[in-house]
């Protein structure tokens, strides 16, 4: 019959007999946990194998194998160079991750060829905005007319406003005056922001500081070639 103990009695202490046999069954245990494959934590190496065997390559690995491709074809160019921006476009259609689009079309504005042209244009209306940001980037990169059109298709009538004014930016930055119409167009915005920006672009452009104010800019580009005048009106603006 067990006798139980009051709560105010205190627990019996082990002997050193006890602890003893304890930790000899201790010790005893531990190289049979050790050896089970089941018991212990995976290591990193281990989960991310596990990880890529079920479900495929994380978007950071899917981003380092794609420049690692891209490097390779760019060395080889040619045939290479075709093929590989084939291989780009149909993964850009199949790819869920907006990271790694991105990645797909800064890689594609290093080709020139058809397949990479489709990727930079379509890049201009994919759902993500970080996605068309980085379109408006790569475009300022290509450069030429094209660069012009697709910037000015994204400044006029993107829905989102930091992508609107990362492509003024660009057209700026590209410094070609076939962009002084549309950046003109761009002064009649309602949102301030969108105005100082296209300013900014136009004194790129341009060349010129004509001062913040978007009327005098609004004039200026609607008859650029009154150098002689508004080369006056510059030297006495910048007296005051």
């Amino acid at each position: 019959m067990t006798i139980p103990h009051s709560s105010a009695s205190p627990l019996p202490r082990r002997s050193a007999t006890g602890r003893m046999h304890t930790a000899i069954v201790l010790a005893a245990l531990l190289p049979a946990v050790a050896g089970c494959s089941g018991w212990l934590p995976w290591t990193t190496s281990d989960k991310a194998a596990k990880n890529a065997e079920l479900y495929g390559p994380t978007a950071n690995q899917r981003i380092k194998s794609l420049q690692a491709d891209a490097k390779q074809a760019r060395a080889e160019g040619g045939g290479k160079a075709i093929e590989f921006t084939r291989g780009l476009a149909e993964q850009v259609l199949g790819e869920h991750d907006a990271r790694v689009r991105c990645e797909i079309v800064a890689v594609a504005g290093m080709f020139d060829t058809p397949s990479a042209l489709a990727i930079c244009k379509g890049a201009t209306q994919d759902p993500d905005d970080r996605v068309r940001a980085r379109a408006c980037q790569v475009w300022r990169e290509r450069g030429g007319p094209d660069a012009v059109q697709q910037l000015a298709n994204r400044c006029r009538a993107d829905r989102d406003l930091d992508v609107r004014l990362q492509a003024i930016r660009m057209l700026g930055e590209l410094e070609n005056e076939a962009a002084i119409p549309v950046l003109a167009d761009v002064l009649s915005d309602p949102d301030p922001a969108v105005q100082y920006r296209a300013v900014a672009a136009l004194k790129e452009v341009s060349g010129r500081d004509l001062g913040n104010d978007v009327n005098v800019w609004r004039e200026w580009a609607a008859d650029p070639g009154r150098v002689e005048s508004w080369s006056i009106a510059e030297a006495w603006r910048k007296l005051f």
